[in-house]
């Protein structure tokens, strides 16, 4: 299916988008349901998904994306708050885990998709034993062992040489040391923080900037409405707007800054496609396209074609030196041919040699099946030509049908009176008249 979709892609891109956007929704409503019943379907689904990454239908965002839903939509890591989208006794979400990686994981082995598969699978692991840590499971109740090798395979299968944690505990530890590293990071990029959320160990949640602008402007059109009644409350992270028309941030110390270059917000702005504007070169190209084209269709109708010759004719004054031998020659061939000998046959070779042409006799051996095809060639050729004669002969017939038709419903068609017309000879001048003399013409007729 992911082939076919691949082959309607170039043609059809609605298709794609439609058939990828359905998997997701599938993918995404089940795990909201969460009933056993359409498990295998489930799995289907993202095999398939894993098999449109295969064929370059979707991009490794939306891979990963999947793979960190499995592990974290309606995800409770609180034991004594367990989540209902995915209790603890309930392990299909590591099955779906594992099909995905087995069908696109081992692409992910180069650049940044490495780098994000190597992030997903240390959260993929906490999640792994803290569902196996679960008190849900116990000496009369162990963990499957068949989930533990499969999640096993899946992990030696993307990454074979890599060492994976053996504990929850091991697990959390370098889940929690991936994520003070990446706050570091966003702390360098973030120049707008809140310092309460740092304390407690989250990230300050990042505002709009429509809504900041559209804030600044509230205040600074109360400002020229009440100037008696100056505001006097500043927030941290507040924007406003000077006579300059300078972007300046308010900070928590009260300190005015202008924002800086590195601070600037990008705005993405979508460009359209290049404007066609007419001009009179264009108008000169079409004149010269459309007269070059009709120079070459009016050179094209007076060109003859040549049809090219398989056989070449020969003379009339050597063909009634060859015909008879040559005749006798062949019928003797099919006859011995039929009772296993082969006998030579007799060629005509026309050779050249300066302005005149000579013809010798040359005789081949041949076998049963070249006197077979060349015999069934002449049949061919023959058939052909009655065919043609045939077809000849009955537009003929039919057309002296209808003339016939015609004159019986007296419609005949203009006689041709030169036809019947004989033409008198004229004698030169001076010369006897043979008709007078002999009387062969007219008999003139007196009454006595």
């Amino acid at each position: 299916m992911a082939n076919l979709i691949a082959g309607l892609a170039p043609y059809h891109e609605d298709v794609v988008v439609q058939v990828v956007d359905g998997v997701l929704e599938f993918i995404r409503t089940d795990m909201e349901i969460n009933f056993p019943k359409y498990n295998q379907r489930r799995v289907c689904m993202v095999k398939y998904l894993g098999e449109l990454y295969n064929f370059r239908l979707v991009d490794s965002a939306v891979i990963f994306k999947t793979l960190y839903s499995f592990i974290t939509f309606g995800v409770s890591y609180d034991n004594d708050m367990p989540s209902l989208l995915d209790p603890p006794p309930h392990l299909f979400r590591l099955r779906l885990t594992c099909v995905l990686l087995d069908t696109c994981g081992q692409y992910f082995d180069r650049g940044s998709t490495k780098r994000k598969l190597d992030y997903f699978l240390i959260y993929f692991q906490k999640y792994l034993w803290f569902k196996k840590a679960s008190p849900y499971w116990d000496m009369d109740c162990p963990f499957p062992m068949s989930i533990d090798m499969m999640v096993r395979d899946s992990l030696e299968l993307v990454r074979p040489k890599e060492v994976f944690s053996q504990s929850y505990l091991e697990a959390n530890q370098k889940a929690e040391k991936l994520n003070d590293e990446f706050k570091e990071k966003l702390s360098g990029l973030l120049p707008f923080h809140d310092p309460e959320c740092e304390d407690e160990g989250e990230l300050a949640p990042i505002k709009e900037v429509d809504e900041e602008l559209s804030t600044s402007q509230n205040k600074t059109s109360e400002e020229e409405t009440s100037p008696s009644q100056p505001d006097t409350r500043s927030h941290p992270g507040s924007q406003s707007q000077d006579p300059n028309n300078q972007l300046t941030v308010s900070i928590s110390d009260g300190e005015d800054l202008t924002a800086s270059p590195e601070h600037e917000v990008e705005f993405e702005m979508k460009q359209k496609g290049p404007k066609h504007m007419t001009c009179p070169e264009d108008d000169d190209f079409m004149a010269a396209f459309d007269k070059m084209l009709v120079d070459n269709i009016q050179q094209r109708s007076h060109e003859t074609l040549k049809v090219t010759q398989t056989d070449i004719a020969v003379p009339t004054n050597y063909k009634s030196q060859v015909r008879k031998p040559f005749v006798a020659a062949k019928d003797s061939m099919v006859e011995q041919t039929s009772e296993g000998n082969s006998p030579p046959l007799k060629f005509a070779l026309m050779t050249k040699k300066g302005n005149k042409t000579q013809f010798s006799t040359l005789d081949l051996n041949v076998s049963q099946q070249f006197a077979t095809r060349y015999r069934e060639r002449e049949m061919e050729e023959k058939a052909e030509k009655e065919k043609m004669k045939q077809l000849v002969l009955e537009i003929n017939e039919r057309q002296e049908e209808e003339e016939q038709a015609l004159i019986e419903a007296g419609k005949s068609l203009i006689p041709n009176t030169n036809r019947e017309k004989k033409i008198k000879y004229q004698h030169q001048k001076g010369a006897p008249d043979a008709d007078l003399i002999f009387g062969s013409g007219p008999k003139n007729t007196t009454k006595r």
